[in-house]
């Protein structure tokens, strides 16, 4: 009997008493747990919101607490349940019984109650098993057969699976071949003739070291690399959308130069980009690297929602540094948790909340000496200024009480540009229009004077007197504002006294706040010592145990040096992206890129120096089936050379290029009616001497119309950060070569280089040509066409004057050598890095 009772009393226990208040353990919970919590639990936290323990549950999720006690019509838990509210229904298979939602509903409404004292989770945070999170491991270095071909630890990677595959590594390229490979790759530039001749002649066991040495010290090691990285950083000289204005921002672009060419260290690169504004005394250069995260867009137009491009500023940071750094998609969270990365919506605007703070100053930058005699200048202009303002009271005001003045019979007299203005609503006049306003009305107010003199004779030498004096003040204070030295202004962030406060933004709808977060890392990388601000966040990145940033780092140089990284999709280290082809080898070059204290120069060092990085591009027909994309690298690969090394190569070779270093962007010839269907119209006059041949990566870069050359060799946009350029085979680009301006002048330089410099014979010119091309001596069958071609120019143009007087105006005689050029220009091998 006594079984029977204790049976029957946790029966009625089991069973719900009609009209007690809900359980939350006993009947809350388990409905919670069978159809929610598999994506509102430990493994997954969807929206940020977690259903297996009461603490989490009153939380709530990104957009802020799911129930509001003792009111469930009021409450997003039933909303959601229900599908009511423009809410989609949950859970997402399948729906609740009524009863249950009935039973959610009373529980809410009776105070949704719960246990007092802390619930075990239900497991505990999920670490990820991805490769790329894995904490990074000096591998061995693997034992290989062919032990002569190995010239440093690279290659006894790359050599283990090639020979794992029976694949052999191809033959070692001449020396011609690696010289222009190198100085291409690592200056962006040709070889020199003089530097060609003297690596041949260089038969010591060091010629290549020093060979190297010699380049990674070119002040163009650094821009070439800078190239690289602006790519990443967006650079541009513009503001971007339809009105597009110019901006200041080239003192960024001179300070990445200089950082590669004195190799700055990576981590310190990392921290003066990010959070240069936040070191201790920061110095101009410091505050000047914060540029990185001002090139950003900036919409100018009327109308706009100015805290909605503030915010779009804020993400593209985000997604950008996730990027660039870390080499993953987290712009995928800003609307919902990743759909295949432990990364969560609720982590993306801890991030985010890091760049929230910012505030968008210019820097002026000026030595001490013209900051000096600026500001004896500026004292001398106060003097002058406080001097005419007794005699001249033009201001707004003024201005303003003279328009009101104007009665429609009198405006007729007024000169039209003023008369212009002043149809103009005050609102909508620009600032040029407001100081021809400006001085319209000083030069009328001058007339009193002359009119005082005239109307009142007694008063004559005294309004004489004023009026001299007025205009003496007057040409005193342009002549003082002409020799004022002008600053130059750059871009900067800097961090805000006030923090803003960081909601989780629903949807990525700035206009949908959810919960406020703080700032915070992925729990799926290892946490940093703090996580206050920027400089937090930026030695975070750069902190050893983190994985992601000298794999991304070292990948993306692999893919500089050889076409293609060890990762192919460079920007993705997530579950989606490749895998990498040689993952002992990745780790190898991050380990030992941290080791040698993040130097990037010896990073650049290590790789163009292994036998690996040595070898012959030519394509090799027994490996297309085995490896036809040559990911084993039992070959190198035939590179066509970035956009802005078209032009250079070209401007090398024909003698023309400025190899001045830094400085604002100039303005190479290009196309008429470029800005033909841009909002705004663009003002481009051509650059005159030395900055008319600067190098590409100088040329000013419009983002609603860059220079045509640019585009049709595959530069970016600058609108998003581009961490690996594609490189396309089109027929524009063979006319661009053929027939654009400015290559046509390059070819008439070019002729000229090869008569002067050539030597005495038609063949040794000719030869001369193609090494100032292509680096190396033409073979017999080449210098065969060659000659050929040039017989018949030369045949052809003396019986045909007029068109050798088209060819080359100043020179007809050098009309069939243009032709020669053109022919060398158009090369496939010329912007060809083999």
């Amino acid at each position: 009997m006594a079984l029977i009772r204790l049976f029957l009393a946790n029966l009625f226990l089991a069973i719900p008493v009609f009209g007690a208040p809900v359980d939350y353990s006993r009947e809350v919970k388990p409905l919670l747990a069978a159809h929610c919590v598999s994506c509102h639990g430990a493994a997954k936290e969807k929206a940020g919101l977690r259903l297996d323990t009461f603490v989490r549950i009153k939380q709530g999720g990104n957009a802020g607490p799911i129930f509001k006690s003792g009111k469930s019509a009021d409450s997003p838990l039933i909303w959601a349940i229900t599908g009511s509210h423009d809410l989609a229904k949950m859970p997402p298979k399948g729906e609740l019984p009524k009863e249950q939602i009935a039973l959610l509903k009373r529980w809410i409404d009776e105070g949704a109650a719960g246990p007092s004292t802390p619930e075990i989770a239900s497991g505990g945070p999920v670490k990820s098993t991805h490769w790329s999170f894995q904490p990074i491991k000096q591998p061995s270095v693997p034992m290989v057969k062919n032990t002569p071909w190995v010239r440093n630890d690279i290659d006894r990677f790359i050599l283990a699976r090639l020979e794992k595959e029976n694949i052999t590594p191809s033959p070692e390229a001449d020396r011609v071949t690696y010289i222009r490979r190198l100085k291409l790759d690592l200056t962006g530039l040709p070889p020199t003739p003089a530097e060609v001749a003297e690596f041949l002649a260089d038969q010591s066991p060091t010629a290549y070291e020093s060979l190297v040495d010699r380049t990674l010290k070119s002040p163009h090691y650094g821009e070439m690399q800078a190239r690289h990285w602006l790519d990443s950083a967006r650079y541009a000289d513009s503001n971007g959308y339809t009105i597009d204005a110019g901006r200041s921002i080239w003192k960024y672009r001179d300070w990445v130069i200089n950082a590669f060419n004195t190799d700055m260290p990576f981590d310190r690169f990392t921290i003066e980009q990010l959070a240069g504004d936040l070191l201790p005394n920061p110095t101009p250069e410091q505050l000047t690297a914060t540029g990185f995260h001002r090139n950003t867009m900036i919409n100018q137009e009327g109308g706009i929602d100015v805290e909605q491009f503030r915010i779009d500023a804020v993400v593209d940071r985000v997604n950008t540094t996730g990027s660039v750094w870390l080499g993953l998609t987290v712009g995928c969270c800003q609307c919902h948790d990743h759909k295949f990365d432990q990364l969560s919506q609720r982590e993306y605007y801890q991030f985010f909340a890091f760049f929230n703070n910012v505030d968008e100053p210019n820097l002026e930058l000026i030595d001490k000496d013209a900051a000096k005699v600026r500001a004896d200048i500026r004292a001398r202009l106060a003097a002058v200024e406080k001097a005419l303002n007794q005699l001249d009271p033009t201001s707004p005001e003024t201005i303003e009480k003279w328009e009101r003045s104007l009665r429609d019979d009198t405006r007729h007299l007024l000169p039209k540009p003023v008369a212009a203005i002043f149809g103009v609503a005050p609102n909508g006049r620009s600032v040029k229009q407001l100081q021809t306003l400006e001085v319209a009305h000083r030069r009328l107010d001058q007339t009193r004077h002359v009119l005082g003199g005239l109307t009142n004779p007694m008063l004559a030498a005294t309004n004489a007197h004023l009026l001299t004096a007025r205009l003496e003040l007057e040409k005193a204070r342009a002549d003082l504002q002409k020799k004022e030295p002008s600053a130059i202004t750059t871009m900067i962030v800097r961090e805000r006294k006030i923090p803003r406060k960081t909601t989780i933004l629903i949807g990525g709808d700035f206009t949908r706040k959810g919960v406020e977060v703080g700032t915070g890392f992925p729990a799926v990388l290892p946490a940093g010592k703090a996580s206050k601000n920027r400089l937090d966040l930026a030695k975070w990145i750069v902190d050893p145990a983190n994985p992601l940033t000298p794999r991304v780092t070292v990948n993306r140089v692999w893919g500089q040096l050889f076409g293609l990284g060890l990762v192919e999709t460079e920007n993705d280290f997530g579950t989606q992206g490749t895998k990498p082809s040689h993952p002992e080898l990745l780790d190898y070059l991050a380990a030992t890129f941290v080791e040698k204290k993040w130097s990037m120069r010896e990073l650049y060092r290590q790789i163009v120096l292994s036998a690996t990085y040595r070898q012959s591009s030519k394509a090799r027909p027994e490996l297309e089936k085995t490896d036809a994309r040559n990911l084993l690298l039992a070959r190198q690969n035939r590179i066509r050379v970035n956009a802005e090394v078209v032009r250079d190569v070209a401007l090398a070779a024909s003698g023309l290029l400025s190899e001045k270093v830094g400085g604002p962007s100039v303005f190479p010839p290009q196309p008429e009616g470029v800005y033909r269907f841009t909002q705004v119209d663009k003002a481009w006059k051509a650059s005159v001497g030395e900055e008319r041949y600067r190098r590409g990566m100088y040329t000013y870069f419009w983002r609603s119309a860059p220079h045509p050359q640019l585009v049709i060799f595959d530069a970016p946009d600058a609108n998003t950060s581009c961490t690996r350029r594609t490189r396309s085979n089109t027929p524009l680009q063979a006319l661009t070569l053929l027939n654009d301006s400015a290559f046509y002048e390059y070819a008439q330089a070019l002729a000229a280089r090869i008569v002067k410099e050539g030597g005495g014979d038609d063949p040794a010119k000719l030869r001369h040509g193609f090494q100032l091309c292509m680096g190396r001596q033409p073979t017999a069958k080449e210098l065969a066409r060659l000659t050929v071609f040039l017989g018949r120019q030369q045949s052809e143009l003396t019986a045909n004057p007029a068109e050798a007087k088209k060819l080359s105006p100043d020179a007809p005689e050098l009309a069939p050598w243009v032709m020669v050029a053109r022919v060398l220009l158009n090369l496939d091998e010329f912007i060809t890095r083999e």
